[in-house]
């Protein structure tokens, strides 16, 4: 599948997306001068595609990069406790910190995002039995004791309701001043594409990536980074959205191998179509109303993910 075609049918179904809602726009009624659907363009439709397609390529990128420095297909920021992470430093900033700006529940939540994926590579550097599906069951197992720990302090403190609403994964809300926070995603991504070489030699292996002079620690911190910083701008806008970062990554490397340098825009422009995809079924299914993008993509990605450890080891081993 060639990137163009991809990013055709990106294009397509951001059309559908715009278009798409509780209140019929049409293309006439913006040629038109229609004021009040105008606002509603401007101030829904469009921020919302834009949280998609950032939120999109950010956590498949992300999942991509964890799958290369860990070398396993199965990882990704849903199955490494990334994520968990993140919630649990939210509700920390909340807890201890009432006072606490908005900018710092962010630099909570990624102190403990990067703290909880670097616990992660630390549980995995030390095991001896590296199955390709025994390691994302532990990352799963990490990360459920990190949302229990959560959920348990969520329900003493009576915030559970609160930290529930602001995590689910939905696009409902997202209006403008409310999605900007997902721009601090582009630095990483590009940052991302501009390391993707040394990320494909990390993922060889230290030793391998040594004797080629590559400072392996280094670029193993800066991948764990840009992992934090995508999976907490995600998490805090739109909340938790799981097998993406997972499924995406698969599915390219099906067709195009692992070389990250060539994967990464195949990654993004694919992470996009499928977010936009769950999302435009997720407002058909129950139109006028509409079922939050984390459920559709649960449904549909641990469909595919399933799939994916019925046939197993070829697909995951590098």
């Amino acid at each position: 599948m060639r990137l163009w075609i991809v990013i055709v049918a990106a294009v397509l179904l951001s059309f559908v997306s715009l278009f798409l809602g509780a209140i019929d726009i049409k293309i006439s009624d913006l040629v038109n001068g229609d004021t009040d659907k105008i606002d509603i363009f401007l101030v829904s439709r469009v921020p919302r595609l834009m949280a998609i397609i950032l939120a999109g390529a950010g956590m498949s990128i992300a999942g991509l990069i964890m799958q290369s420095l860990s070398r396993n297909k199965f990882v990704s920021p849903t199955t490494a406790g990334t994520l968990d992470a993140a919630k649990l430093g939210i509700l920390i900033s909340m807890l201890f910190f009432t006072n606490v700006t908005y900018t710092g529940q962010i630099l909570f939540s990624f102190a403990f995002a990067l703290a909880g994926t670097f616990v992660f590579m630390q549980i995995l550097d030390r095991i001896k039995f590296k199955d390709v599906i025994f390691v994302p069951l532990i990352g799963i197992m990490y990360g459920n004791i990190l949302s229990s720990i959560t959920t348990f302090f969520a329900y003493e403190a009576d915030l559970l309701q609160n930290i529930s609403a602001w995590l689910m994964g939905s696009f409902t809300l997202v209006i403008s001043g409310r999605y900007e926070l997902l721009y601090i995603s582009v630095p990483a991504l590009v940052l991302a594409y501009l390391y993707a070489n040394k990320f494909t030699v990390a993922g060889m292996g230290e030793d391998f990536a040594k004797n080629l002079g590559l400072s392996y620690k280094a670029v193993m911190n800066i991948g764990l980074v840009l992992v934090a910083i995508i999976s907490t701008t995600v998490v805090l806008t739109v909340g938790v959205i799981p097998f993406l970062g997972l499924i995406v990554p698969n599915i390219v490397s099906l067709y195009l191998g692992d070389n990250l340098r060539k994967t990464i825009p195949h990654t993004a422009a694919m992470g996009v179509v499928f977010l936009l995809v769950c999302d435009i079924i997720g407002r058909i299914v129950i139109h006028p109303y509409e079922i939050p993008v984390n459920v559709t993509v649960a449904v549909i990605g641990s469909a595919i993910f399933l799939v994916m450890l019925i046939r197993g080891r070829a697909y995951a081993k590098k």
